[in-house]
């Protein structure tokens, strides 16, 4: 029995009366008898909003004469006299929408209408054509139905086609896990009731790697293998393998491939903890590039200065780690592609700066597997560097790792490594993979294996495009929203003028006609088709940041930063502001949780999964939360836990009293011109990562608060969110008291003491329950 929907796309209205539409309704009844249930639509319009919403589609029957609709653009269709052809629209948006759909097209049964007045293309389109009086209605409905079938075949990806097939089988389990298909979980009250949360189908298909139909994860064999063979070429790749640890473990995995003990690494300072988890591991002795940072604190694109061979070699001469590695000469560099922030390189044009100083250049695109699939994103992504793209022998091979869980439609903890090698540093596969299987589990949770193939499939074709593009118009739409709401606002003047805003550029340039307008009065179309309208230009203010070229860096529309009142983009500050930590837990209570806050900004995702709905509520609530701060809404009004938890902190407080005083404290510290300060001066390293972390096991460290640990060897990796971003690294020194590093770390534990609630998350930083104290840890003297 088939199953899914049809899309019947006709002139004629099924309850109306005639021949013709008696036999329609007959051929429907037919279908629905068979398992296809019918979604009729009498115009181009009413077919246009069934493909939007219907991806269950099996199936499509479609009239060329079908009218366009109300409200539809008067002109020219694709008929051979000159007629309007809604059918021709709606088989033109199947093509954009789907892949492979079967579609029928309904022919007039007079003999007006014949197959030679068609346009050429349409017989490429659909695969059969249908006289609805000429043949029976079993017989029409049958046809549908047995394409319908093998497109449900072909639609599913190879791995989860097998898992299907294997779970209808229906055998007796005889290997692990122990739950045996769930059963296990059936005989007592706690595991009854997991049972029925989740379902049978799911423990069904939790399998152990015995089950030999279903492929290994460590030989790439059997459905596993065809799988990832499968992702390889829809992802751009010469070989992908799939990681159920997250993009961490795939990080680690590479780094643990590309460079070995004592050889020199060039890796983003802006980077993972993943990453450098890898140097620890790996013996290596990294060498870091320093991207720059703006007004806001956010981390930027290495500047193209410092990615030449000449920069790169200084820096390495500069370092004083370098001068015990086995060869001057990096083995292996990485980037963060996209930042946090949305900040993408043009990848060729990196990795050919790149290439004479390193033959492994390893893209980290946890928060960017959908770019391959969007034609504002070409030249964008890793896999996008190749003999085509960059020939010639210097070609590094390059490594791309993705958390195809985070904004592709993927389980979590669900990460590929896409790999295209090249002669100079060839990846031998049997030799990867020892490290893959060092990093891999040898229990792999099949459904998390299948949702990697399925978010694959969901990519492949024209669907995948049409997926991101929705993404990205939201995104758009959001954006220009805020700011045409906050124009609003300005010029109501029954209000004060302030309003969010939202981190971009405030005027784009329309190629065809050089007209520059105004981002939030630029048609939407251009801002989705043109990537010129993101680029980072040279020198422009509402980035902030330097040293850029033209095209260098783009900024990714669905990264969306809003930014708070209070500070710019290149350091001015205001006599008053509003600390994005206050906003957010504001949004909290709302619930909605954000990705990323900093001082004056915080980061929103526009995934595969956004809707006008979603963003509408957040739009709701930022107006809401400027009512409250006009008002001078109690605190207690405005966060009830918050004060709930710190009476004494926060009773009688107003959210403006509260916002002031935050905004005068962080301007007062300097707390973003420490971080930058904090970031762009990096630490002395004095030992490699991997020889402190050997003290830090073997108990040859210590915990010290910040006003003991000057001039100490960290023993581990301090990372501050937000940014997210290491700022000091095993084997670094802490530096002066008074030295950028401790002045930060100092910055940052005096704002947890006087805002509780508001506390900074740093990783490698333990917080005294008594004193406060920041307390971290340190290599024993004459240990190191």
């Amino acid at each position: 029995m088939a199953n899914g929907t049809v899309l019947l796309a006709l002139r004629e209205n099924p309850l109306g009366g005639g021949v013709s539409t008696e036999q329609l309704r007959r051929i429907g009844k037919e279908l629905a008898n068979q398992g296809l249930e019918p979604r009729w639509a009498a115009s181009a319009q009413e077919a246009r909003a069934t493909l939007h919403t219907e991806s269950g589609l099996a199936a499509a029957v479609v009239a060329w004469d079908l009218p366009r609709g109300t409200g539809a653009a008067a002109g020219k269709g694709d008929g051979a006299d000159g007629e309007v052809a809604g059918g021709a629209d709606v088989l033109r948006h199947i093509g954009r929408r789907f892949k492979n759909l079967p579609v029928f097209l309904l022919m007039a049964d007079d003999a007006d209408q014949d197959l030679e007045r068609l346009p050429l293309w349409v017989s490429e389109t659909v695969v059969g054509y249908i006289w609805p009086l000429e043949d029976t209605a079993a017989f029409i409905a049958g046809r549908v139905v047995t394409a319908a079938r093998a497109y449900h075949q072909d639609i599913l990806p190879p791995f989860f086609k097998a898992l299907r097939r294997f779970d209808d089988a229906h055998q007796y389990s005889w290997h692990t896990p122990a739950h045996s298909g769930g059963v296990a979980f059936l005989k007592s009250a706690a595991g009854r009731a997991f049972f029925d949360y989740f379902g049978e189908r799911l423990f069904r298909s939790d399998l152990s790697i015995s089950v030999g139909e279903l492929g290994s994860l460590f030989e790439h064999s059997g459905p596993i293998g065809e799988a990832e063979r499968n992702a390889a070429r829809v992802f751009g790749a010469d070989r992908t393998y799939f990681v159920l640890h997250g993009d961490s473990t795939a990080d680690r995995m590479v780094g643990h491939y590309s460079v070995t003990t004592d050889e020199i690494a060039l890796v983003d300072r802006n980077c993972h903890k993943s990453v450098l988890h890898g140097l620890v591991i790996s013996g290596a002795r990294p060498v870091y590039l320093v991207p720059t940072r703006n007004g806001y604190g956010l981390a930027g694109p290495l500047p193209p200065a410092e990615t030449g061979s000449s920069a790169v070699a200084a820096r390495i001469a500069a370092n004083p780690l370098a001068a015990g590695a086995v060869s001057r000469e990096a083995q292996y560099a990485v980037l963060t592609n996209s930042t946090y922030d949305g900040l993408c390189y043009d990848t060729v044009a990196a990795a050919r700066a790149l290439a004479p100083s390193t033959p492994r250049l390893h893209f980290d695109e946890a928060w960017f597997a959908y770019a391959r699939f969007h034609p504002l994103y070409a030249g964008r992504y890793g896999m996008a560097v190749g003999p085509d793209t960059l020939p010639g022998p210097e070609r590094p091979t390059v490594f791309s790792t993705q958390s195809t869980h985070k904004l592709l439609a993927a389980l979590s903890q669900t990460a590929m490594v896409h790999v295209r090698s090249a002669p100079r540093a060839p990846v031998v596969h049997e030799r990867f993979n020892e490290a893959f299987m060092m990093h891999g589990t040898t229990s792999p949770l099949y459904p998390a294996i299948a949702s990697l193939d399925v978010a694959t499939a969901m990519m492949d074709g024209p669907q995948g495009q049409w997926l991101i593009d929705e993404a990205v118009t939201e995104a758009i739409r959001f954006r220009q929203a805020v700011v045409r709401t906050g124009r609003r606002i300005a010029g109501a003047g029954d209000r004060p003028g302030w309003f969010f805003g939202v981190w971009q550029p405030e005027t784009v340039t329309d190629p065809a006609t050089g007209e520059r307008v105004a981002f939030a009065d630029a048609p939407a179309s251009l801002l989705r088709r043109e990537p010129g309208c993101w680029h980072l230009e040279p020198g422009a203010a509402w980035h902030g940041f330097r040293d850029l070229t033209d095209g260098y860096c783009m900024l990714d529309p669905i990264k969306v930063t809003l930014t708070c009142p209070g500070v710019s983009a290149t350091g001015e500050t205001s006599p008053w502001g509003i600390p994005a930590r206050v906003l957010t837990a504001y949004l909290a209570t709302r619930g909605i949780v954000v990705e990323k806050t900093d001082s004056y900004t915080t980061l929103v995702l526009f995934s595969m999964g956004i809707t006008k709905g979603k963003w509408g509520t957040l739009m709701d609530a930022l107006m809401d939360f400027k009512a409250l701060y006009d008002a001078d809404a109690p605190l207690d009004r405005v966060l009830p836990d918050l004060v709930g938890r710190y009476p004494r902190r926060y009773a009688g407080t107003t959210l403006r009293d509260l916002c002031q005083e935050m905004h005068e404290h962080l301007t007062g510290a300097r707390l973003i011109t420490a971080l930058d300060t904090a970031f762009q001066q990096l630490p002395e390293p004095v030992a490699p990562p991997q020889a402190c972390y050997q003290q830090l096991i073997r108990g040859g460290t210590e915990r010290l608060p910040l006003r003991e640990a000057s001039m100490r060897v960290a023993a581990a990796m301090v990372t501050v969110t937000p940014p997210g971003i290491p700022v000091l690294m095993p084997g670094e020194s802490t530096g002066a008291p008074d030295g950028p590093l401790l002045r930060y770390l100092g910055a940052l534990e005096a704002f947890d003491r006087a805002f509780p609630g508001f506390h900074s998350e740093a990783h490698g930083v333990t917080v005294d329950a008594e004193t406060g104290d920041y307390l971290i840890e340190c290599v024993r003297p004459a240990r190191v």
